[in-house]
């Protein structure tokens, strides 16, 4: 149980398309950012200091907040070993923890399993998106899925059978080349209507939910209100799945990922007045991941696929602060132009799934790896 009594709840935010780590937290003093981003920079006065050597975008001030309350742990230099800096197959590895063969199952369909292992409510799982994540499927496994749950209560019968449908196809079109059609087709036809049932028990949550603060209009912003709106309905769920992007900036970065952060900084920030507000913050945390960071050098007007990256673990239950260390920047360090990764995705998934979840995370993980203490007891 969590801090309050309660189940211990996980909120996945994607960061989807690559997020950029070197813009994102900032070396401020180190002379190479500044060489390498010769058209991307951003100036030293205008990074939002965490300590003496790095800094938020200045888009983030909302998460900084969080960070300078203790509610935030930033994960340095996530990754693994040879990345392939294909969006498809690296966001298929963070989904499936296996790096060197496509993967079958998604490591939170592997915990939802654990956490329900007779599927007993249709919600335990919730994501709220249009298209459905690798990391949430597992045979036998019902996820509830909603686009949009303010208007999803206002579908006819057909509609809402055309919602699933659309979201079965994307599913199968995104991964039967990857793992066989056959393997896919198997999957959604035991559990592929069936794991979208569950989105009419969430019907009730909009009805019951009254709230002060007020959210952004941003795609992200709704979906967080969403999930709010279920996590305070007390339906039982217990992993909440949603994304936000695209943070592929190859072109036009300066003034995109800027918009990209600030969207999320206070969508995030919204979403956790809001649970403090309804008492329900105690038993939930947020983890944020982007499938790769970006290449060191700018290109002009956007950076390239990269390899290491940031996460981020926000909630009460989190001890703030920094986690790994901050890749080497100088160029002789770099590996084909980009952020060596020096902490394994799935060790950040152990610590979730071992300290807040309370599951044995090596048959999910598919191993054993170094796992950064930064939940609380």
């Amino acid at each position: 149980m969590a801090g309050n009594g309660k189940p211990p709840v996980l909120v996945i935010l994607q960061l989807t398309g690559g997020n950029d780590y070197f813009n994102t937290l900032i070396p401020y003093n180190d002379g190479n950012y500044y060489d390498m981003r010769p058209s991307l920079q951003v100036p030293q006065d205008r990074a939002l200091k965490l300590d003496d050597t790095l800094g938020m975008h200045p888009a983030m001030g909302p998460m900084k907040e969080i960070y300078d309350s203790g509610d935030m742990a930033i994960i340095h230099g996530i990754g693994y070993a040879n990345s392939p800096r294909s969006h498809f197959r690296s966001m298929d590895i963070w989904h499936t923890c296996e790096p060197d063969t496509v993967g079958t199952e998604g490591w939170l369909g592997r915990a939802l399993r654990e956490i329900d292992p007779n599927g007993e409510n249709p919600v335990t799982g919730v994501n709220v998106d249009q298209a459905l994540p690798r990391a949430l499927v597992a045979p036998g496994v019902s996820v509830a899925s909603v686009a949009d749950l303010s208007t999803y209560g206002l579908l006819t019968s057909i509609e809402q059978e055309d919602q699933r449908n659309q979201m079965l196809q994307r599913f199968a079109n995104m991964y039967g080349p990857a793992v066989g059609t056959g393997q896919v087709m198997e999957y959604l036809g035991q559990t592929g209507l069936d794991a979208l049932k569950g989105a009419d028990i969430l019907k009730v949550a909009p009805e019951q939910y009254s709230s002060s603060v007020e959210y952004g209009s941003s795609p992200i912003a709704k979906k967080l209100k969403d999930i709010a709106q279920i996590h305070t309905a007390d339906v039982g769920t217990r992993v909440f799945y949603t994304s936000h992007g695209s943070f592929d900036t190859h072109a036009a970065q300066a003034a995109l990922h800027a918009g990209l952060w600030t969207e999320v900084s206070e969508a995030v920030a919204d979403f956790w007045d809001d649970l403090r507000e309804h008492d329900a913050d105690q038993n939930v945390i947020m983890f944020m991941f982007s499938e790769f960071g970006r290449r060191v050098r700018d290109n002009g007007s956007g950076t390239d696929h990269g390899a290491a990256g940031a996460a981020f673990a926000i909630g009460p239950s989190i001890k703030g602060g920094m986690y790994s260390e901050y890749p080497q920047t100088r160029p002789e360090a770099l590996e084909q132009g980009d952020l060596v990764p020096n902490q394994d995705y799935r060790g950040v998934y152990s610590t979730i799934l071992e300290d807040w979840l309370h599951l044995e995370a090596a048959p999910i993980v598919n191993g054993q790896f170094e796992a950064p203490a930064f939940i609380g007891a």
